[in-house]
């Protein structure tokens, strides 16, 4: 019976070893894809959306656009990894007196990250596809005065 005993303790021993060292994987690990400056062809020149990892729990992103050597900034975002939550925390310029706007992560996969907010007016959602590795769709969608709308935007990275 000693020899039993033993077995099994050196088993739970083992198993806490293991427990312990693997670190589980955050939703902020899984969007690392988006680093970098995402171009999309607009009528007046081109938008961009630039991501930089500023910390293991922090993203920040900005999105602009560019039309004959004249840039705008039109929006910040802030993504950050709180514990177990991941949030999107968008700042769109002239709109809610410069206060952030919070997206919450409802999914995340290697390839893919959906935040919602379902009380914000337009929009309730945003996703992020990567189609491949220097390739993504944004979708924005939601309801806006009782219709449903959805904008695609298909951005090609041009900057890792």
């Amino acid at each position: 019976m000693k020899k039993g005993v033993s077995v099994v303790s050196v088993l739970v021993v083992f198993l806490m070893f293991i427990s312990c060292s693997v670190k589980p994987e955050r939703d902020i690990d899984k969007a690392e894809w988006l680093i970098g400056v995402w171009e999309h062809k607009v009528k007046e020149g081109y938008q961009y959306e630039e991501w930089v990892r500023v910390s293991s729990n922090e993203f920040t992103g900005r999105g602009y656009h560019v039309q004959n050597n004249d840039t705008t900034l039109f929006e910040t975002v802030q993504l950050i990894q709180k514990r177990d939550s991941m949030f999107y925390n968008a700042t769109v310029s002239n709109q809610n007196n410069q206060q952030p706007i919070p997206f919450m992560l409802k999914t995340a996969t290697d390839t893919s990250l959906l935040f919602e907010n379902r009380e914000h007016d337009f929009p309730q959602e945003i996703e992020y596809i990567k189609i491949g590795t220097d390739s993504l769709k944004a979708v924005i969608s939601g309801n806006r005065e009782g219709k449903e709308m959805v904008y695609t935007v298909t951005m090609k990275r041009i900057k890792h």
